[in-house]
C-alpha cells in the first residue's frame, strides 16, 4: 500500500493566514524533541550546526515528532552537498541551510537538495526513510514536491545579496540570523542593536520583494512580535534548553542557598 507523505513548511506557509511560530530543539534528545512537538507551536527547528547532532540523533528525533502536526525543520551544519543528501534521505521534509552569502551559493544548496535533472542529489530511495522504502510510490518522480529549501542569511554580505538569494528558483524562504549579522557588523552580541535591526527589517522587506516568505529568529516576545509586523512569516520565538537553563534558574533562585525552603 502506497505511503502517504505530509505537508512541508513550504506549504504551512504557503496556506497560514499569520506568522508560524517555531521552536529550536538543540538538546538532542527525542524524548525532548516529543514533548516540544506535543507544545502547540507551528514549526520545530532541530539543530545540527550549533547543537550535538548526528545523524543518528536527527533521525530519532523525526520518528518522535513524526506523530504530532508540527513541520519539523533540520538546519544542516553546512551547505556540504553529501550531509544535504544524508539529512533528507533520513526523512527531513525542509532543511534550513546556514551561512549562505550569494544567490550562486543558493543555487547549489537547491541542486545539492534535489534529484536531476534539475539538481545532483544521489538517488537511493529504496534504502531510505526519505521514500519510506521505495513505499512512498511516486517519490522519485515528485521528490521536489516533497523536500523544501530554507536558506539562512547572516551577515552583512548576505543581507545585501538578500534579494538575489530570495529570488534563486527553489528557495522557498529565507531566514534572518541577527546574532552572527551582528557580529559580523562588528556588534557581536548586540543583536538587538538599532543598526543590527534595521539591517533585519531591510533584510525581510527585500525577501519579501522577492515573493518569498521571510524568517527570523528572536527569541524576545517584543522583537518576534516586531519582525512579525515587519513581513516575517515564520519566527522561532524559544528553544528547549533555553527554557530548560531559565526554569532551572528561577528554580535555584526560589529554593536555593538562603531559601525559607533551605532553611527549615
Amino acid at each position: 500500500m502506497p505511503v502517504p507523505v505530509t505537508s512541508t513548511l513550504r506549504d504551512s506557509l504557503a496556506s497560514a493566514d499569520r506568522p508560524l511560530a517555531g521552536m529550536w530543539v538543540c538538546s538532542g534528545s527525542p524524548l525532548v524533541a516529543e514533548i516540544c512537538a506535543g507544545g502547540g507551536v507551528d514549526w520545530l527547528l532541530v539543530d545540527m550546526e550549533h547543537a550535538p547532532n548526528g545523524l543518528a540523533s536527527v533521525l530519532g528525533q523525526l520518528q518522535a515528532v513524526a506523530a504530532y502536526p508540527v513541520d519539523a525543520v533540520v538546519r544542516v551544519p553546512s551547505d556540504d552537498p553529501v550531509v544535504i543528501k544524508q539529512v533528507l534521505d533520513l526523512g527531513a521534509r525542509t532543511i534550513l541551510v546556514p551561512m549562505v552569502s550569494s544567490a550562486e551559493q543558493a543555487r547549489e544548496v537547491v541542486a545539492a537538495a534535489h534529484y536531476p535533472p534539475r539538481g545532483r542529489r544521489g538517488v537511493g530511495s529504496a534504502l531510505s526513510r526519505s521514500a519510506r522504502w521505495n513505499r512512498v510510490g511516486d517519490y522519485l518522480a515528485e521528490a521536489s514536491s516533497y523536500v523544501s529549501v530554507l536558506v539562512q542569511v547572516e551577515t552583512a554580505e548576505a543581507v545585501a545579496n538578500a534579494s538575489g538569494i530570495a529570488a534563486v528558483d527553489g528557495v522557498d524562504g529565507v531566514f534572518v540570523g541577527p546574532s552572527d549579522l551582528a557580529a559580523s557588523m562588528g556588534l557581536l552580541g548586540q543583536q538587538t542593536h538599532p543598526d543590527v535591526e534595521a539591517a533585519v527589517r531591510g533584510a525581510l522587506a527585500d525577501i519579501r520583494a522577492a515573493g518569498t516568505p521571510a524568517g527570523v529568529n528572536a527569541f524576545d516576545p517584543a522583537y518576534a512580535d516586531a519582525y512579525a509586523a515587519a513581513g516575517a512569516s515564520f519566527v522561532l520565538v524559544g528553544a528547549d534548553v533555553t527554557v530548560l537553563a531559565r526554569a532551572s534558574e528561577s528554580f535555584a533562585a526560589r529554593f536555593g542557598g538562603g531559601s525559607a525552603l533551605r532553611a527549615r
